[in-house]
Order: C-alpha cells, then sequence, then structure tokens
C-alpha cells in the first residue's frame, strides 16, 4: 500500500529542512527530536535523513539503527517503501535477509543503508569497524550508551552527521543528560514534538491517546516530558471502576489463563483470568506468604494449590515466571497444564497494564483481595536511579503483569 503526505506541520517541516538551510546547516551536525507518541518524528526524520542522504553523497554507506532489526524494519523501511515519492525519485533494493537498502538516483548515483539493532552491550560489536557517511538512531533512549557511541564514531566521512530519535525516559537516562541537556555543546539542534505536531491526528484520535495513559506514562508518551517514576505504580487503579463483585464476574464464554509469580521464602501469586474477547477478569486468585504464615510449601504443594485454583475449568495455559524452573518442571511432569514462561520485560509489562486498566480492560474480582491490596502499595523507587519499582508488595502485581504482557498483548 502507498501513501502520500497530505502536508506538514512547521515542526515537521523544520525536521524535514534543517540540512538545507545553510545557516543551521553549519552551526548543527546533529538534530536530536523526543516527545509525544505518534506526534510524526519518526517517519518525517526517516524520510529528512534519506533525502538528506541522497542528494549530499553518493557511494557512501549509512546505518540506520533502532533497537532491533525487526524495530528497524517496521518503524523505518516499511513506511519508507510505500511513501511514493521515494518510490518514484529513487531505483530501490533492499534484502530483508540482510538488513540493506540500497536507492539509487536517476544519474546513477547510489548509496547503501545498513540496519542495525542496538539491544544489549555486545550490540557495538556489529556496527564496529564500518566508516559511514551518517546515521539515524531511531529510539535512541532504549539502546546501551556504548553501542550508540560507536555508531556515532563510525561517523567520518566529511560532512556526515547524527540523527537522533525518541520517546521520553526518567531524566536521569545518559542520553538526557549528555545530549539532550547538552544539545548546543554537542552542535544539535534539539526539536521537541507534541503529538499536535502531527497534523494527521484527529481531535478523537488525540483524545482516544490521552485517556490510553496515566501516570508517568501519561506524562512521558502524551505530554513528552523527561518525567521521574514517583508514587504508586497505578495511580489510575480505582476499586469503583475495576473491582467487580463476584456475582458479576462471568464464569464463562471465553478463554481460562492462570498466571503465577512464584516463590519459596517470597510471596507466591496465582491469578485465575478468564478473557473474555479484549477484556480481561481475575476471577479467584491463590496467594501465600511462608513468612507471615510460618508454613513453607513444596513444589507439589504448590501443584495441588494449582489444580484447586483451575477446579474443572479448561485451563489454556498457565503463565508462570520464567526463572521459576522447578514448578515449571513440576507442572510440565504432571502433564495436566500447558505452561510457558511469562514474557519478562518489567517497564513495558507496567506500561500496558496501565493502558489496560486506563481503558478498562482488566477487572479484578472483589474476592481476590490480595491483588486488590498490593495496587494500594505497589510503588516507584524513589531511592533508585532510573525506572525501578520497590520489591515488596509485587508479588499480585508481577503475576498480573506476566497474564497482561504474554497474553493481552498478543
Amino acid at each position: 500500500m502507498s501513501f502520500s503526505f497530505s502536508g506538514f506541520s512547521q515542526k515537521q517541516l523544520k525536521l524535514l529542512s534543517w540540512w538545507t538551510n545553510p545557516d543551521i546547516a553549519s552551526k548543527y551536525r546533529c538534530i536530536i527530536c523526543d516527545g509525544a507518541v505518534r506526534s510524526g518524528k519518526t517517519l518525517v526524520m526517516s524520510l529528512s535523513f534519506i533525502l538528506w542522504a541522497m542528494s549530499s553523497f553518493s557511494g557512501e554507506s549509512f546505518a540506520i539503527c533502532s533497537k532491533t532489526l525487526k524495530n528497524a524494519e517496521r518503524n523505518i523501511i516499511e513506511p519508507l517503501l510505500r511513501i511514493n515519492s521515494i518510490k518514484k525519485r529513487y531505483g530501490v533494493k533492499y534484502s530483508s535477509s540482510d538488513g540493506v537498502l540500497s536507492l539509487a538516483n536517476a544519474d546513477g548515483s547510489k548509496n547503501t543503508f545498513y540496519l542495525f539493532g542496538g539491544k544489549d552491550k555486545s550490540s557495538f560489536s556489529y556496527i564496529q569497524g564500518i566508516t559511514l557517511a551518517g546515521v539515524m538512531l531511531d529510539e535512541v533512549a532504549l539502546m546501551p550508551k556504548n553501542f550508540v557511541e560507536q555508531a556515532v564514531a563510525r561517523c567520518s566521512v566529511d560532512g556526515s552527521r547524527i540523527w537522533f530519535n525518541c520517546n521520553p525516559d526518567s531524566p536521569e537516562h545518559w542520553f538526557y543528560e549528555e545530549w539532550i541537556l547538552k544539545s548546543e555543546e554537542k552542535k544539535a539542534l534539539y526539536l521537541h514534538f507534541l503529538m499536535s505536531d502531527n497534523p494527521s491526528l484527529s481531535d478523537d484520535i488525540l483524545d482516544t491517546y490521552d485517556k490510553l495513559y496515566s501516570g508517568v506514562f501519561h506524562s512521558r508518551y502524551i505530554l513528552g516530558q523527561w518525567t521521574r517514576a514517583e508514587g504508586l505504580v497505578y495511580p489510575m487503579f480505582d476499586k469503583s471502576a475495576h473491582v467487580l463483585p463476584v456475582s458479576a464476574l462471568p464464569q464463562q464464554d471465553g478463554k481460562f489463563f492462570i498466571s503465577i509469580d512464584y516463590g519459596t521464602v517470597n510471596p507466591c501469586s496465582m491469578g485465575l483470568w478468564l478473557l473474555k474477547k479484549d477484556c480481561a477478569f481475575r476471577i479467584d486468585e491463590f496467594y501465600h506468604d511462608s513468612r507471615k504464615s510460618g508454613v513453607q510449601l513444596t513444589d507439589e504443594e504448590y501443584y495441588l494449590k494449582l489444580v484447586q485454583l483451575a477446579g474443572d475449568r479448561s485451563i489454556s495455559c498457565i503463565i508462570i515466571d520464567p526463572s521459576a524452573a522447578s514448578f515449571i518442571t513440576c507442572i510440565r511432569r504432571h502433564g495436566k497444564f500447558k505452561v510457558r514462561g511469562a514474557s519478562n520485560d518489567v517497564l513495558n509489562g507496567i506500561r500496558l497494564v496501565s493502558s489496560l486498566l486506563s481503558a478498562g480492560k482488566i477487572k479484578i474480582g472483589e474476592n481476590c483481595k490480595d491483588c486488590i491490596r498490593e495496587f494500594s502499595a505497589y510503588s516507584w523507587n524513589d531511592d533508585a536511579s532510573g525506572d525501578r519499582v520497590v520489591k515488596q508488595f509485587d508479588h499480585a502485581m508481577d503475576d498480573l503483569r506476566y497474564f497482561a504482557y504474554s497474553v493481552m498483548r498478543r
């Protein structure tokens, strides 16, 4: 499917054309765009990066970086290749197996764009050794510092430029401290985007996104602020909106799951879920604190509690903390339930649960007292650097997050 731009906002036009303005281009070697989600900064930056590279160089290599190769392909390459002006203006070849994009001008000059993923500290080795005329780093706040530094260091061709794009994170994040706060010192043009800077979004869409996030995620993704996480993790949780009497809970016409945060010394929490269309109901739970009770249960004893919680229901899957190797083995040995390790991405899991709560897609039965209790105590760690939660009152919160991120995200 192809598309054409119907118009640009003033902020987008500046991003699109900054390198064509002699006064700006002579002053800045880099550009940094941050701010709200859905503000159009990624697509316009991608277009601007390609136009700059193709009009300024021939026979050179460039890098397009994201957290993973899949992210770079999905968020940058695929949208670019659907733009009519790109398809008409350049000869395009893209190899998804190699992660290489080749573009040629009508006069035969061409450049090569290599895709790189910067997901962890070892990723810097992938980009090491290449000589670049420019690099675009999308989702730069999600990349390790050594990968970004290596990518910047590879830009040694005369006239090379560096393009950064991200959503905000903590104000203690290294990129905020070393690049955004020092943008002038780094010779970087800094543009801050809001959702209103994207003319393609209607008022209804803007209102929908405004209601989708709460707390720190609203500050970052909607207001575009580099905000510290503090206070309750789920301030949007409201007993009057999210807690239902047992009589109002559905008992069928959906898929059943059980999510588990396993603990022997620490508490063990199990949640029984009914996923009905796009809404999840926690209809029952089991919670055991060995310290409080003075009784430590074995894997076999926990398995009996799991069977009791499931009852005669057909359980689609048991979603469990992936580090609970012995209990996973115990469940599989009995052969009654399908079991898999949960996706344990803490911050993205919390963000998803926040969005689901804000959208009214998670409901908790009033009989799930430990889950309800933890909602009022689950907090951000004010003493930690970066976004970390206090490791207390988090066991039902963890099993809820496992379920949401491993099942509802799909």
